[in-house]
């Protein structure tokens, strides 16, 4: 759930922070050992007791405080629901009186331990408990040396490691600028691979808490680092911290898919790793024992800092029950996914509907997607052969309001031609760019300003694609925080390859 890299180190890390709540660097590494290529096989028998040391010891109790002794389990297993296909691996339902420490250990970090978070993770008993059947997370704000202190709490089932299996966890989520819960997992053996990104990380949950109906899920790998997230919106008025809701990961060799509720929101089937500059063989490095991982950090690059809004006698992440299922056998024999690129127009063009032509859903993935972020709202629509985009608030980003084209083909060396019509009901800023979503969000073509005037114009622009191949580019429009809500419109877009 965190994205950071540890001087190349520390500069990837302030690149590559606000994407990921905590790496591969929490615990001592092992030296690199190099990975044998896997043998391939018809069909692997899945054993259901991690087979991989720790690398480290489990964090030990303290001495005084919460009882050490693990409760005892008062839930019939045979209550549990089951899944076809899957048995019941281990689970905790947390009915007890105290946190087992037969799953659990509770961490400890001193503050900006990673992301820039504001939060010291202890082992104190107001941060982490159970009550009423439930472990509670707890951010706790004081004050020391005359500044404001802020405390939380982090769990791992370190010791409950295992290869490939369903995890389901239903959790509540507080709600405040600032607070950031997340469900995630990271590799037994943290040094197999080398250091985040390249051991990987998968990030069941994410919620921050100044946009608590946004759930992200989101797997991170790769040298360079890369990712690829989706995201549940909630759009009944409610949000994540109104009631428990129920956050699932399925594991398999060659496939990872999210879900919200029984909902798929995420599905992800191509990924690498790469040691000095080799790539690993496929599935690496999501072909190793993982566990699960929860905790709730305060402030950090991604959410920012708590403010005045930020209400800490409510800020307590809730966990209902985490649950861990597991095939018998997996099938182990895979192959990386090839890419699909997508095929250009009859006229050449790349973006499909750029004549807006189509009155599309704008809330699908299919074409043109409007999206609202970090405070941003407005609406978008297709009329009379134009986007019209209405903003009512700017939010806090430039992506606050956004609209976009995924999927776009990047061919290494292949030369671009970006061109479209805009204009505003008032002098405003805009900024057009090319992104890279599954590469970090890195810059195809860099982004770009542009200030529209209450008259059309044609805006046209041009660049060499330098990086590796990669099927879904993005064209983006940001419109967030550029100090107006003037209307714009746009028309006739288009993205060609300059022969």
């Amino acid at each position: 759930m965190k994205r950071h890299v540890r001087f190349i180190a520390l500069i990837c890390c302030l690149l590559l922070v606000f994407t990921s709540l905590a790496g591969c660097g929490d615990n001592a590494i092992e030296p690199v050992v190099e990975p044998a290529a896997p043998t391939p096989a018809e069909k692997t028998v899945v054993e259901p007791t991690p087979t991989e040391k720790p690398d480290v010891e489990p964090t030990p109790m303290p001495e005084t405080g919460q009882p050490t002794s693990p409760p005892k389990n008062q839930v019939d297993e045979s209550e549990i629901p089951q899944y076809e296909g899957y048995t019941l691996l281990w689970h905790d339902e947390f009915n007890g009186t105290s946190l087992n420490t037969d799953i659990w250990n509770i961490e400890q970090h001193r503050p900006g331990w990673t992301n820039n978070e504001l939060q010291e993770y202890t082992m104190s008993g107001d941060n982490v408990f159970v009550r009423d059947g439930r472990l509670v997370l707890k951010a706790i704000k004081t004050q020391k040396n005359g500044k404001d202190y802020y405390t939380s709490g982090k769990v791992n089932s370190r010791k409950k490691g295992f290869l490939y299996g369903k995890v389901v966890v239903s959790a509540k989520v507080p709600e405040g600028q600032g607070l950031w819960p997340a469900i995630w997992m990271m590799p037994t053996n943290e040094g197999y691979y080398g250091n985040w990104p390249r051991c990987g990380e998968i990030d069941i949950m994410e919620v921050l808490g100044n946009q608590a109906h946004i759930a992200y899920a989101t797997v991170h790998y790769g040298e360079p680092h890369a990712q690829q997230q989706g995201f549940k919106v909630l759009t009944d008025g409610t949000t994540f911290a109104d009631d428990f809701h129920e956050f699932s990961l399925e594991w398999e060799p060659g496939e990872m898919r999210f879900y919200v509720d029984g909902e798929l929101i995420h599905k992800v089937n191509d990924w690498y790793t790469s040691i000095g500059g080799e790539e690993k063989p496929y599935p690496a490095p999501f072909d190793r024992s993982f566990f699960v991982q929860m905790n709730l950090a305060v402030g950090g690059d991604w959410p920012g800092n708590p403010d005045e809004t930020t209400d800490f006698s409510k800020a307590e992440f809730e966990i209902d029950y985490v649950r861990v299922y597991q095939k018998p056998e997996y099938d182990t024999n895979v192959k990386k996914p090839e890419k699909k690129f997508r095929e250009p127009l009859e006229d050449g063009n790349l973006i499909y509907n750029g004549d807006f032509a189509e009155a599309e859903d704008l809330n699908d993935d299919i074409n043109w997607k409007f999206l609202l972020f970090q405070g941003g709202q407005g609406t978008a629509e297709i009329k009379d052969g134009m986007m019209i985009i209405k903003t009512q608030n700017q939010g806090t980003v430039d992506y606050s309001v956004q609209l976009v084209q995924a999927d776009l083909p990047m061919y290494k060396g292949k030369e671009y031609r970006i061109s479209f019509e805009a204009r505003a009901s008032e002098v405003r800023d805009m900024i057009v760019c090319v992104s890279a979503p599954n590469v970090n969000w890195i810059r195809y073509f860099k982004d770009t300003l542009l200030t529209l005037s209450t008259e059309w114009q044609t805006y046209t622009y041009e660049f060499k694609m330098t990086e590796k191949d990669d099927n879904y580019g993005r064209l983006e429009f940001n419109m967030g925080n550029k100090g107006s809500t003037a209307d714009i419109y746009i028309r006739n877009v288009r993205v060609e390859f300059i022969e």
